[in-house]
């Protein structure tokens, strides 16, 4: 009896891990397409989450993008001047 009585506790948790795996891969979607997007958010990650956006531009430089982070220093360096 005890194995039936726990069945739509473990479906909940089940459709609960499900779901907050879907709201991960969503959220990690929508940062890399906004930072893919925006130089200003890009600059935010930088002086906010700089590990994250070390990670971002590892991830276009393993797709074969290279180049974007020094673009990057040198619009951010030029608006400093």
């Amino acid at each position: 009896m005890a194995p039936k009585a726990l069945e739509p506790l473990a479906r909940r948790l089940l459709k609960g891990v499900v779901v907050v795996e879907l709201l991960g891969v969503f959220g990690a979607y929508g940062l890399f397409h906004r930072m893919n997007t925006s130089r200003n958010f890009r600059n935010t990650m930088k002086r906010r989450f700089p590990s994250i956006l070390e990670v971002y531009y590892q991830s276009n430089e393993w797709a074969g993008l290279y180049g974007l982070r020094e673009r990057d220093h040198e619009a951010w360096s030029a608006k400093q001047d």
